[in-house]
């Protein structure tokens, strides 16, 4: 299988996601739109689509203007019935893509969080893996309004819509379910004044918070992972030779 991987930011961290990933034998392609390089035009040739977070609002078209046509093309996926997987910024991303509203800095979060699955998504696929409350990490300021015909599969007191399924297998959510420990360390070396804005003494508390909520937050981001991309169906090859043979 072809994984397109879009990625926001130059510290992106596929994490966990990349592991399940490469468990199945998956080959990664990574864009990275931020940094000058295209977009595909549409989900030919690729099985799947992941877009991932960034320090960016999902409206900021101005200040990155390949956002319109990311939302487009991750609504292509999903129309077509290939698994789509938005996280954070990647989610409030597809809430816009379905026409939803995009509500900045009304939900400010970081650190490892409780998050409450519905009734819905304890029977959905993805947190059904989980199978309950779990920790998990958290790093936004921003939320968004459900999508229309939207289930919504999680929350918690920050954020109403944690985690959502449009269709088949369009997931969109708004914890890092990616960031196991040794990336939340990354993150806190990289980014230590922002990280002390947000949260004050959560540095000098890492390894006490980490100890604590890390194994939980770790094994319930890869259950969800492998539950994720237990969701891709082959279809890129198929769809390609189709196009060739018309052609």
């Amino acid at each position: 299988m072809r994984v397109l991987v879009v990625e926001n930011d130059r510290h992106t961290a596929l994490g966990q996601i990349e592991l399940a990933l490469l468990e199945a034998g998956a080959e990664i392609v990574r864009c990275r739109p931020h940094a000058g390089e295209s977009l595909p035009e549409d989900e030919a040739g690729h099985d799947a689509l992941v877009v991932m977070g960034g320090p960016q609002s999902a409206v900021d078209d101005e200040n990155f203007p390949y956002l319109p046509a990311l939302c487009a093309l991750m609504r292509r996926f999903g129309d077509a019935g290939r698994s789509v997987l938005g996280v954070c910024l990647g989610s409030q991303l597809l809430a816009r893509s379905y026409g939803s509203d995009n509500l900045i800095g009304a939900a400010t979060e970081f650190g490892w969080h409780e998050i409450q699955p519905t009734e819905e998504g304890l029977a959905d696929p993805l947190l059904s893996a989980v199978g309950g409350p779990f920790p998990i990490f958290q790093w936004h300021n921003d939320t968004f309004t459900l999508p229309h015909g939207a289930v919504r599969l999680a929350g918690n007191a920050a954020a109403a819509n944690q985690a959502y399924r449009i269709g088949r297998a369009t997931y969109g959510t708004q914890f890092h379910f990616e960031v196991d420990r040794t990336v939340a360390a990354w993150w806190r070396d990289t980014f230590p004044e922002q990280i002390e804005r947000m949260a004050p003494g959560w540095i000098g508390r890492f390894d006490e918070i980490a100890s604590t909520h890390g194994p939980a937050a770790d094994a319930a981001g890869l259950a969800i992972a492998r539950a994720w991309v237990a969701t891709i169906r082959a279809v890129a090859t198929a769809a390609d030779d189709a196009v060739s043979s018309a052609a």
